[in-house]
């Protein structure tokens, strides 16, 4: 018999722990908690100190889960993440030693900063839920997310992310400075030396049915009209060199559901979709080589998916 449903009020309580070690960030915690919900994966890009670390690692003390944290670096293999197979003398088999891959969350800590063999390592594991050593396909642990940083600023030994690689997660944030009033709680919690404690909320299990609840959420046909008409604009936009992929289609299909079930509702509207699009879409776009770049392309990305936002006729 299948488990019944989670109340979604204890989304309300997540997301108030999830408060208690970000402060003055709620946009930004909903969202990650959405990318959550979606069963998608998160890529936190921002400046060091602004609380990227500690976003991802609330998240998972939040939920009863398992955690693993991979600090990226240049010489880092593929076998460090996903296991090695190796030769048991005694029992004269091979056996295989699951890497750090084999968790709930994996915070893959300045992913930037490892080679592209390394970063390719996580492909198949983000994409089907599972990693292939040596022939053998090995299943990963439910819920599975992996919540990615990167310094956008700093290139100095840094591998930039390819396209590939940036379709796979279903949403990009920016963390940003805190206003006046969070930074001043920030530094008095400075003095408490033993940090802020987050009690579990959820467990796993509960997840992956929250998970299940929101494919129930229903999406009006001229809603999905109109996240289409903002995907063929990206595809035919003169400053973009690619638009974005039906990966991408699904991906705010689904983000637009799990706000709604996170909001308390069974349904999603227009304004869902407007919210979710640029942290949605702004990564996975390839900025034209004729555009003359004053800023940062990640930046550009942001401001042509607004605009498109602005273009297309928003359903009634």
């Amino acid at each position: 018999m299948d488990a019944p449903p989670v109340n979604t009020w204890k989304l309300a309580e997540l997301e108030a722990a999830l408060g208690t070690a970000v402060r003055g960030k709620p946009e930004v915690i909903r969202l990650a908690l959405v990318c959550l919900l979606a069963r998608g994966h998160l890529l936190i890009e921002d400046v060091p100190g602004v609380g990227k670390t500690t976003l991802a690692q609330a998240l998972a003390r939040a939920v009863a889960s398992r955690f693993h944290r991979l600090q990226f670096t240049s010489d880092m293999l593929p076998s460090d993440v996903l296991g090695v197979t190796i030769y048991n003398a005694h029992s004269e088999a091979f056996e295989f030693k699951p890497g750090p891959i084999f968790t709930n969350f994996l915070l893959a800590d300045e992913i930037n900063r490892t080679t592209p063999k390394t970063q390719s390592a996580l492909l198949e594991a983000m994409n089907e839920q599972q990693v292939t050593i040596d022939g053998t396909s090995h299943a990963l642990a439910q819920p599975f997310m992996v919540i990615a940083t990167q310094n956008p600023v700093e290139h100095h030994g840094t591998y930039p992310l390819p396209e590939s690689q940036m379709d796979r997660f279903l949403m990009r944030l920016r963390m940003g400075y805190p206003d006046a009033a969070s930074e001043r709680e920030i530094v008095r919690r400075a003095e408490d030396q033993s940090g802020i404690v987050i009690e579990p909320v959820m467990d796993a299990g509960e997840i992956v049915r929250l998970q299940a609840q929101v494919s129930r959420v229903r999406v009006d046909e001229a809603l999905v009209d109109y996240m289409l008409a903002i995907v063929e604009k990206t595809r035919n936009h003169p400053s973009l060199a690619l638009g974005v992929s039906p990966r991408a289609s699904q991906a705010l299909y689904r983000s637009a559901q799990a706000l709604a079930l996170l909001e308390n509702r069974d349904y999603a509207i227009p304004d869902d979709v407007k919210r979710l699009a640029v942290p949605v879409f702004a990564h996975r776009v390839v900025i034209s080589s004729r555009i003359s770049l004053t800023q940062r392309r990640s930046d550009l990305g942001d401001q042509i998916i607004e605009e498109i936002l602005k273009q297309v006729d928003v359903p009634m």
